[in-house]
C-alpha cells in the first residue's frame, strides 16, 4: 500500500499531474497564463484597485504590509529582473514611498516602550494584550495580561469575592468562548490566595492570563467590572524584513546597474531607500545575538508583550531580516551587513538535517532555543509565557519559502551556502516532501518540509512559487507551482499572489 508521500511522488512520475491537461480548461477559462507579464500587469491593476488588504497606504497595525504589500513590492523586483522593463522599477517607487510614509515615526505614533521609531509596529492579532484594573478610587492595582492571539477580543471582569477584600477574576475571550477564572483572591502578597501567584500557578490557563502588581504596597482589590484587554504595538523583526527586503533590492540594483545609475530620479532614490532600509534594520539592534562559534539569530528581548517574549525567535522571523542584511551588504559591501547574513546562514546551515531523500528538513523553532527545548516558570525566561513544554514543529511550506529565499540570496552574495549541493537539496524538500496531489488527483502540496502532516490548505499550497529561488536545481518545483495555480485558476485576491505569478514569470525568463 502507497503512503499518501509515495503516492504523490508516482502521480509525479506516472504523469497524472498532468492533470494540468485537465486543469488548463480552468486555465484557459479564465484566460491566465501564470508566466506572462500581462497576467501580472492584471493582477497588478485589480489588486490595487480592490482596496484589499495589504494596500501601499496600509499602517501594518494589522500586519497588512507585512504580510501584503512587502509581496507586491517583491513582485515588483522579480518581474523587473525577468523584463528589465523600468515600468516596474516605477511602479516599485510609486508603493515603496507611500510605505515609508506609514513608519510610525512619519505617522506619530509609538510602540509599547514610547518610541516612535522608522519602522511599522503591528498589534492586533499578534501581540499580548493587557489591561490594568483600578480600585474603587480609580488607583491602578492589578494589570491583567492574556499572550494569547486576538488577545484584544479578552475581557478581564471582576466579580465580587467571599469578603469585601476579595475577589474574582473571570478573563474570557469572545473568538473562541473560552474562560479563565481565579476565584476569591486577595491583592495581599502574603496571602496564599495573592492574585499574581495564583494566576502563575495556573499557567498554561485558557487564554495564557498571567498577571503584574501595581501597587505592590497595598491590598486593595480591583473594582468589579469588564474591562477589556488592549493589544500591546510591537515592532516584529519579520515585519521590517519582509517590507525592507524589496526596499534594500532596488537600492542594489540601481547602484549596480551604470544605466540605472545614471538616472538621477533612480540614484536619489537608491540612496533615500538604503537609509530608510538602514534605520529600519537598527531598530532591531537590540534583538541581535551571536555565537562564538560564528553563528547568529535573533532574540524577542524578555518583557516585549508577546508570546514567548524572552525567547529565541522562530528562523523564518530572524531570516526575513537577514535578507535585508544580504541586500544592503550587497549595495553597499559594508562588513556589518556581511557579518550578520554570515553569521545567520550559519546558524541556519546548523538547523538542516538531510533526509533519505537527500532533501532538507528543519524545524520552525531553532533546536538551540528555548522555545523548541522547553523551560519552566522558575528558569525565569519569559514574562508573559511563564513556561513552554516545547514547541517541536517542522517548517511549514510558506514560511519555508521565507528560508530558502534567505538561503538561496545569501549563496548568490556569496555570504553563505557555497556548497554545491545545498539548493538542490531545498529543491527536494519541495518536489519530494512537499509536491503531491489530493485523491482526486488534483496537484497540492503537504503543509510540513518533511512531507508530515496533513493535505495543505490554500494559504499553504498557494504559496508554493515561492520556492522558485531553488527551481533551477530541479524543474518540478516549477511546474508543480504552475500545476497548482492552472488547477484553481487562482485570481489576484492578495498581495501574495501578485508575488507568486511575478516568481512564475521570473522562472520562465531568468531561472528556466
Amino acid at each position: 500500500m502507497l503512503t499518501r508521500r509515495q503516492f504523490g511522488l508516482g502521480a509525479l512520475a506516472a504523469g497524472v499531474l498532468g492533470s494540468t491537461v485537465q486543469t488548463g480548461t480552468a486555465h484557459a477559462a479564465a484566460g491566465y497564463d501564470y508566466t506572462a507579464r500581462e497576467t501580472f500587469d492584471h493582477f497588478d491593476r485589480t489588486f490595487h484597485a480592490s482596496g484589499s488588504a495589504g494596500q501601499s497606504t496600509d499602517n501594518n497595525e494589522h500586519g497588512g504590509l507585512a504580510w501584503g504589500q512587502s509581496y507586491v513590492l517583491a513582485g515588483f523586483i522579480r518581474m523587473y529582473e525577468a523584463y528589465r522593463d523600468t515600468h516596474y522599477l516605477d511602479r516599485l517607487v510609486a508603493n515603496i514611498d507611500l510605505v515609508l510614509g506609514n513608519r510610525d515615526s512619519e505617522r506619530g505614533v509609538a510602540d509599547y516602550r514610547g518610541e516612535s521609531l522608522p519602522a511599522w509596529r503591528a498589534m492586533h492579532p499578534y501581540t499580548v494584550g493587557l489591561v490594568a484594573l483600578k480600585d474603587a478610587a480609580g488607583k491602578p492595582v492589578l494589570e491583567v495580561r492574556s499572550s494569547l492571539s486576538y488577545a484584544d477580543l479578552t475581557a478581564a471582569t471582576v466579580l465580587a469575592g467571599s469578603t469585601a477584600d476579595r475577589f474574582t477574576l473571570e478573563v474570557k475571550s469572545s473568538r473562541t468562548g473560552a474562560v479563565a477564572t481565579f476565584a476569591d483572591l486577595t491583592m495581599d502578597p502574603g496571602s496564599p490566595d495573592y492574585a499574581v501567584s495564583k494566576v502563575l500557578a495556573a499557567y498554561p490557563s485558557p487564554n495564557q492570563v498571567t498577571a503584574r502588581d501595581l501597587d505592590p504596597s497595598g491590598t486593595t482589590p480591583p473594582a468589579q467590572g469588564a474591562n477589556p484587554l488592549v493589544s500591546q504595538p510591537v515592532l516584529f523583526a519579520v515585519h521590517t524584513g519582509m517590507i525592507t527586503y524589496p526596499i534594500a533590492s532596488f537600492a542594489r540594483i540601481v547602484l549596480s546597474t551604470p544605466e540605472l545609475r545614471a538616472n538621477r530620479r533612480y540614484l536619489a532614490k537608491a540612496k533615500e531607500y538604503l537609509a530608510a532600509a538602514k534605520a529600519a534594520v537598527a531598530v532591531h539592534d537590540r534583538e541581535w545575538r551571536q555565537d562564538d562559534d560564528g553563528g547568529g539569530h535573533l532574540i524577542w528581548v524578555k518583557g516585549t508583550p508577546l508570546g514567548y517574549d524572552g525567547t529565541e525567535m522562530p528562523t523564518n522571523q530572524f531570516l526575513a531580516l537577514g535578507l535585508t542584511y544580504a541586500e544592503l551588504a550587497a549595495a553597499t559591501r559594508d562588513p556589518f551587513y556581511a557579518d550578520r547574513a554570515r553569521r545567520m546562514a550559519r546558524t541556519f546551515a546548523r538547523e538542516l538535517t538531510v533526509d533519505a531523500d537527500d532533501a532538507y528538513t528543519w524545524s520552525y523553532w531553532p533546536r538551540f532555543g528555548k522555545t523548541y527545548q522547553g523551560f519552566t516558570a522558575a528558569d525565569g525566561v519569559s514574562e508573559f509565557t511563564p513556561s513552554g513544554r516545547g514547541a517541536k514543529q517542522i517548517e511549514d511550506l510558506s514560511h519555508g519559502a521565507i528560508d530558502v529565499e534567505f538561503a538561496a540570496l545569501v549563496r548568490r552574495h556569496r555570504l553563505g551556502f557555497r556548497g554545491a549541493a545545498d539548493m538542490g537539496r531545498f529543491a527536494r524538500t519541495f518536489s519530494k516532501n512537499l509536491a503531491t496531489t489530493d485523491p482526486a488527483g488534483v496537484p497540492t502540496t503537504f503543509v510540513r518540509v518533511d512531507g508530515t502532516g496533513a493535505l495543505a490548505a490554500a494559504g499553504q499550497y498557494l504559496q508554493s512559487p515561492r520556492w522558485m529561488a531553488v527551481s533551477k536545481s530541479d524543474p518540478v518545483v516549477f511546474t508543480h507551482s504552475r500545476a497548482i495555480y492552472d488547477a484553481r485558476a487562482v485570481e489576484p485576491q492578495q498581495g501574495s499572489y501578485l508575488a507568486c505569478v511575478a516568481y512564475l514569470n521570473w522562472h520562465a525568463r531568468v531561472n528556466g
